[in-house]
């Protein structure tokens, strides 16, 4: 899937569009997100770890988080830079 494709698929499954970008070597501590988020990466790598289980996600990949899951996120010696969809929880 190209990123049109996913800006595409996030629009018509109701999520928020943007881009998020973070600094290198930098992270998030376990934190949570009160939105369920899609995201696919456009430049550099994340490692996001979900119950003891790391993901490292690279230029192409995606990744899925439910709203309210506890989570880090650890940005790679490039930042990262992805497109992400965000979706308000009922």
């Amino acid at each position: 899937m190209d990123q049109q494709e996913f800006k595409t698929m996030l629009e018509s499954e109701g999520f928020e569009v943007l881009i998020v970008e973070r600094e290198a070597n930098q992270g998030m501590d376990l934190h949570s997100h009160p939105f369920e988020a899609k995201a696919m990466i456009i430049e550099g790598d994340i490692r996001v770890v979900v119950d003891g289980k790391e993901r490292h996600c690279q230029v192409g990949d995606t990744f899925h988080l439910a709203a309210n899951i506890m989570h880090t996120e650890t940005y790679g010696p490039n930042g990262v830079k992805f497109i992400a969809g965000r979706k308000a929880v009922a």
